[in-house]
This record gives C-alpha cells, structure tokens and sequence, in this order.
C-alpha cells in the first residue's frame, strides 16, 4: 500500500490534519524529522510526500530540522518522487529575503526591505533608509513573529539592541521594513491548496498588535472601545480581488508551491503589501466553524487525489517506513528512521 507521508516536527501542528487524514480513511505516516537516520543511496518509499516545515522549527530546539529537510526533500525529488511543497517551498519557507524576490518576480509588490549581516550596522542603516520614519525589524528566518518588532525611529532600535530582549536571528540576517499603516485594524490571509484560492481570512488587529508589514508586532496596551461590539480575530470571507488572486496562483505555480497561506495589508492610498507566504499553513477552527468550512478536510482530499495520482513503478522499490511504535523501537528498516511524533497515530 501507498501512503501520504507528511514531513513536520510540529506534533500539535499536524493534529488536526492526522484527524482530517484518519476520517477520511487515507493512508498515511508521519515522518518527523527533528532528528533521523537516511541511507541516500536507497531509493524512498512509494506514495506521495507533504512537506510542512516551517521557518520556526529551530525555536522548539530543532535547530537543524529544515536543512536536514532540505536534504530529505532533494533525495525524494532526485527519485521522481511526488512531493507537494517540495525543495524551492521550504527555500521560500526559511528566507524571507528569498520569498521578497520570488513575488516581485511574480509582479506582486513587497514592502520596502533592506537586508542587514551584522548587528553592529542596524541602527545606521535603519536611518539611512527610513530616517526617523517608523519600520520594522524582523529576522530573516522567522516564524510565528518571533522578533519582528516596531520601531519609531532609529535610537529606539539601538536602545532595544543593547537590551536582554534582543535575539540574534538564526541565520545572521535581519530585515529592516517600511512600516504599511493601514486605514483599518486588519490585514488579510489568502488560503491556497492545490495552488488554488481556497477562501481568505480577515485578521482584526486592533486588540493591541499590528500585523504590520509582516506577523504580530506588539506595539502597545490593548485597545478596545468602551461600548463597541467585539468583532472576531479571524473571519472568513469568500473572495480577494480577483487580479491579485490570478497573480498570487502564478506565484504558486511559478515557485513549485502546492499548499500556502499569503498576507496581505493595504494602505490608506489602497495600495496592497505582500509580506509573508507561509508554506506551512494552519487554519482558525473558530473561523471555519462559523463560515462552515474546513481546510484540513480540503487538504487531505487534496492529497488522497495526489495519492491516486502518484506513479507506481514497477521497479522493487525500499520497504515503507516502519509503524510508529516500531519506529519508536528503531527497529527493520534501517534506510529510514525519523522519530514519530504522534505514537500509534500512523494509518494504513
């Protein structure tokens, strides 16, 4: 039997899809690859591969999970393998530097952004580009907003650098932002699976954090205006507009990129930014509850069509990977041994 293997080192990340997977009966294994053991010069198991790592991997102590990834994901492909998200996905996923050349490629317009090796030339950079403008400061490779601050001007920043709240990016690089302020508290995520527009998300930022031009950024105390009904965090809305819908699904196509979430902020002239395309997309269940949809149940149809489309060569082909338990004991096949993050939890 084939299987969709999905690639992650996130195990509460990959829950809801392991019980979108399981309802619909598909099989499938989990492969977490934190740390592992790959004979290269085996050819891998049949099925279909699902690569959702993500940038921030390193901040849950797998610090090498996406180059051991990447490794993995050039191994499958040197195979023919099918693999959605595959190699260019996770270089996008890991560089948000890479990800800005990428859409402006596409023609899809990027907040102004300057990359800076060295901590020591932030502050004079910052003021050579945005003088005493606000901006943003934000790591390289991220994920979940993790260092993306703002700042008012650049004595701000180089008080915070001399502080025990600063955090070197992992890659060495830092990207300083122009600041897109948006007439309204809100910023858009456009849903895509299949490298087609699923729905959007709108995201209320007015409790005190500002999506700006990147994830949360804390700028303050939180905000609410006595008397006014609280509108929810997420909602889901049916449609963008349709010519950045066409170019985002260009982009996709473009870069390889099957599955991903892409936000988006507009400013008062209605100028749209796009400042993060997110390869390891997760879905709001409070959202999807009140619209009445569900992205991991189209995701997992999505990759039980990808599976009956896998090819299936006639050549002997390496054993699939062991069960969960049995991987837990490292036992049989000795080709591939990643460590299984849902114990019991593989299908099939």
């Amino acid at each position: 039997m084939t299987h969709i293997h999905v690639i992650h080192e996130n195990a509460a990340w990959l829950e809801p899809l392991a019980a979108a997977l399981d309802r619909q009966g598909l099989p499938w294994r989990d492969w977490f690859l934190d740390r592992a053991v790959f004979d290269l010069s085996r050819p891998p198991p049949e099925g279909v591969f699902y690569n959702r790592m993500s940038a921030s991997s390193h901040t849950r102590n797998h610090r090498y999970a996406a180059e051991l990834t990447a490794a993995v994901l050039a191994w499958l492909e040197r195979h023919g393998a099918r693999v959605v998200n595959g190699s260019r996905a996770l270089d996008l996923e890991i560089s948000k530097a890479r990800q800005y050349a990428a859409l402006e490629a596409a023609g899809i317009r990027t907040p102004d952004t300057v990359i800076v090796a060295g901590k020591e030339l932030l502050v004079e950079a910052a003021r050579r580009r945005f003088g005493e403008a606000p901006f943003i400061v934000k790591p390289n490779r991220g994920g979940k907003g993790l260092g993306v601050r703002l700042f008012h001007s650049p004595g701000s920043l180089a008080d915070h650098l001399d502080s025990p709240d600063y955090e070197p990016s992992v890659d060495g690089l830092h990207l300083l932002q122009q600041y897109v302020r948006a007439p309204v508290p809100l910023i858009t995520r456009a849903e895509f699976i299949g490298g087609r527009f699923m729905y959007a998300v709108e995201v209320d930022t007015s409790d005190g954090f500002e999506l700006c031009p990147a994830d949360a950024c804390a700028v303050g105390d939180a905000f609410c205006p006595a008397g006014a009904e609280p509108r929810a965090k997420f909602t889901i809305i049916d449609d963008i507009d349709p010519a950045l819908k066409q170019r985002y699904q260009a982009f996709l196509a473009a870069n390889a990129i099957g599955v991903a979430g892409i936000e988006f902020i507009t400013d008062a002239d209605g100028a749209v930014y796009t400042y993060d395309v997110n390869t390891n997309t997760n879905y709001n269940p409070d959202a999807e509850a009140r619209a009445g949809r569900s992205g991991m149940a189209e995701l997992a149809r999505y990759l039980g069509t990808e599976l009956e489309r896998a090819p299936h060569p006639p050549a002997k082909r390496s054993p699939l990977p062991l069960s969960a338990s049995d991987r837990l004991r490292g036992e049989g096949y000795s080709g591939l041994l990643p460590r299984p993050a849902l114990a019991g939890r593989a299908s099939g």
